[in-house]
């Protein structure tokens, strides 16, 4: 995966050059890299969206053969074979986009910050510890919340992993954190876009034509 991490490491240049920031070249790096990856956030949250609305029935599945495992694994394969369901529909893209975090981690770990070390008052080449750490966590557990919707098994993550993003952006250098807080921010803004489609898309179905 170095070639990936060529590339990033290349269009952060590219960006510097255009920008004279490295805080400004990690943003617009961050919204080209979730644009680059729009058509796997748009089926995973598809995905989430009819997972969703199932659970109910799922739930009632597992309520009415919690003693008969196999039928309930039969039922629920029914179920989403039904509705169309993926069950790992919501987790494939994620896995692909893997490599991507992965790359530009790297790659913001061998950025010369030095060259102009500060973005809006912040040390870019040194860790922030207070501010941009809080937002990254903060904007992790909206974007967990809103990709678990409620389901209780997903519960456990949805504390864990801003905590973990806190702390990982906390002992890193600042850029890194800039990052973080962008994907996030931007992650958000794509469910509600795409939420707001997919209902929109809905209605339109069920009016009278």
């Amino acid at each position: 995966m170095t070639w990936l991490v060529e590339i990033i490491l290349s269009s952060l240049d590219a960006l510097f050059s255009l920008t004279g920031s490295y805080g400004w070249a990690i943003i617009l790096l961050t919204v080209g890299i979730r644009a680059v990856l729009l058509p796997l956030t748009a089926a995973q949250i598809r995905s989430r969206a009819k997972m969703q609305e199932v659970t109910p029935k799922l739930n009632e599945l597992r309520a009415k053969f919690k003693n008969d495992r196999e039928r309930l694994n039969r039922e629920t394969m029914e179920l989403w074979k039904k509705h169309k369901v993926n069950p790992l529909g919501g987790c494939l893209p994620l896995l692909v986009q893997l490599p991507f975090v992965w790359a530009v981690f790297v790659a913001l770990q061998r950025v010369d910050y030095q060259v102009t070390p500060y973005f809006l008052g912040i040390n870019l080449a040194e860790p922030e510890l207070w501010v941009l750490p809080i937002l990254a966590g903060a904007g992790t557990f909206v974007q967990s919340l809103l990709m678990s919707g409620g389901d209780p098994a997903q519960r456990g993550m949805l504390y864990v992993a801003p905590l973990m993003i806190a702390w990982v952006t906390r002992s890193f250098p600042a850029g890194l954190a800039i990052y973080w807080v962008m994907t996030s921010v931007v992650g958000v803004v794509e469910h509600y876009g795409f939420t707001w489609i997919m209902r929109t898309r809905a209605r339109a179905k069920e009016q009278p034509r």
